[in-house]
């Protein structure tokens, strides 16, 4: 028998689930407008990957600027950021310990109650509404209205709406940058890298990292998903440094791959300080890095303790990783020279001994509702125009490479698409936001919306999810204000209210060099 405490529900006009940026500003924009709101995560440290190893937004960081879309709690975000570091406009590159305080002063100032690491057990589904949900710890809440800011959907799969996962085919939304890749060019090896067990021997096997399996048809689909990595800050600073440690269970034969690339003349990345105070963000964009495909599959409808391995393997390999950059003799001197210089940062992380705490999960769940987001609505060309547009995307059709296997008798990363000569910025529909009608009537996503795994790839920004997350708080306020369905959410009310309080919902396409 659960403890009298837990027997009844906390009761709230709405719950967001998920402490990512969009759960941030849902439940920020939720207490500014009155509504009693309760943020509820499965993470101890609330922000997702703003505070979580992502220090560098990609807001004008290419050549188009970007930074016109982005409004609203997004921007009062990056400029709460530069006013830490003593700068007068907004601060698109900083420490995670910051962009923490940061979130943390957002939370406190709204008065929203926070409850750190509650990881849904299961929903309640009344006549086609969320009545209630429960966490592992046991506690229960219930709403008028809730919010899924989680990127797996764990809430909106747990309530028995329509989802997918991995790529559709290319002919369900008749596009083309989805499904299997005939070809795959960005980030694709540099250097002829021989997979076999024993070079040129087919039968050996594969090395590690590599993946048994065809290419299969050019524009199917399959549930493969991005790969995940961390996004690593690290110092020079010798006070601040953690030395690369060999893990335990180190097994060198692992990372085969990346000695046999050396020896093909690949070059391999090195750490570079692009956030203050001389930290990094090192993320996984190239051909051969820490990404690591294929080991994630499990990932978005995994349970917990899954997922928990998913993320030890990941952390495992990257130490190892880090260290064998650092001192393996068959590494270049040069390489090593310059990656003994490096370590995690004490100052970051304090309670994972400098590790992120979490993966850069890129994908897990979407829903499938009766509007879906498409690579036709991202194009710049003759764009499917959106009659109700909540926040704008401004980034190309962004997806990682899924897997590495083996193509023409070498080492073969599939699945990459980012930039092309027809992308621009779009508007994201409410309309995808939403179940479908039958499935429930009280669930708004601004994670795990409705869109094709292509088209996610141009939404999946944290400055995106700031301003849909601040979309899903105003038009869940409407709703429990209203006593309305989501679905039945008044846009020109929506959008008013968006509007007003900076919001940025409509830009015209971005010109090409």
């Amino acid at each position: 028998m659960l403890p009298l405490i837990f027997a009844l529900a906390a009761q709230y006009d709405v719950v967001v689930y998920g402490g990512t940026a969009a759960g941030v500003a849902a439940s920020v924009q939720l207490a500014r407008m009155g509504r009693s709101v309760a943020l509820v995560a499965p993470e101890k440290h609330i922000g997702g990957m703003v505070v979580e190893g992502l220090g560098s937004a990609d807001i004008d960081n290419h050549w188009f600027p970007n930074s016109p879309a982005v409004g609203g709690i997004a921007r009062e975000f990056y400029l709460r950021v530069g006013a830490k570091y003593g700068q007068p406009g907004p601060a698109f590159r900083y420490e995670s310990k910051v962009a923490e305080a940061v979130v943390e002063d957002f939370l406190r100032e709204a008065r929203v109650p926070v409850f750190r690491e509650k990881r849904l057990r299961s929903a309640v589904v009344e006549d086609g509404r969320v009545r209630e949900i429960s966490v592992e710890s046991g506690e229960r809440y219930e709403a008028a209205v809730f919010i899924d800011a989680t990127i797996e959907g764990d809430l909106v799969a747990a309530a028995g709406v329509s989802v997918t996962w991995g790529r559709e085919a290319n002919s369900l939304y008749g596009e083309t940058k989805n499904g299997i890749r005939a070809e795959t060019t960005h980030a694709q090896f540099k250097v002829r890298v021989d997979p076999y067990l024993i070079p040129g021997d087919q039968k050996s096997g594969l090395i590690a990292t590599i993946q048994d399996e065809p290419l299969g048809a050019p524009g199917a689909g399959d549930k493969n998903i991005q790969a995940f990595c961390f996004r690593l800050c690290l110092t020079r600073d010798p006070a601040n440094r953690i030395p690369f440690a060999k893990p335990a269970n180190f097994d060198r034969s692992q990372y085969e791959i990346y000695f046999r690339y050396l020896r093909a003349g690949g070059k391999l990345w090195t750490p570079q300080a692009r956030l203050p105070n001389g930290k990094t963000d090192l993320g996984s964009w190239h051909d051969l890095s820490a990404n690591l495909y294929g080991m994630n599959r499990d990932w978005p409808n995994g349970d917990h303790a899954t997922r928990d391995r998913i993320y030890r393997e990941h952390r495992e390999f990257t130490a190892g990783l880090l260290w064998l950059l650092a001192n393996d003799p068959e590494m270049p001197e040069s390489l090593r020279a310059e990656w003994r210089q490096w370590g995690l940062a004490k100052d970051e992380f304090v309670d994972n001994g400098g590790w992120p705490r979490q993966l850069y999960v890129r994908d897990g769940r979407r829903m499938v509702s009766d509007y879906v987001v498409t690579e036709h609505h991202t194009r710049r060309v003759n764009p499917t125009p959106v009659a109700d547009p909540v926040a704008v995307a401004f980034w190309p059709t962004d997806t990682h490479s899924v897997r590495r296997i083996v193509r023409d008798g070498a080492a073969y990363n599939e699945g990459f698409v980012f930039d092309d000569d027809n992308w621009g910025p779009f508007g994201v529909s409410y309309r995808a936001m939403i179940p479908p009608r039958r499935n429930a009537t009280n669930l708004i996503s601004p994670t795990c919306l409705s869109a094709s795994h292509v088209a996610y790839g141009a939404i999946r920004l944290e400055q995106t999810f700031f301003s849909l997350g601040q979309a899903a708080g105003v038009a869940a306020a409407i709703a429990t204000t209203e006593k309305r369905d989501v679905q039945d959410v008044p846009y020109e009310t929506l959008r008013s209210r968006l509007v007003a309080d900076g919001q940025v919902v409509a830009l015209s396409p971005v010109p090409r060099k």
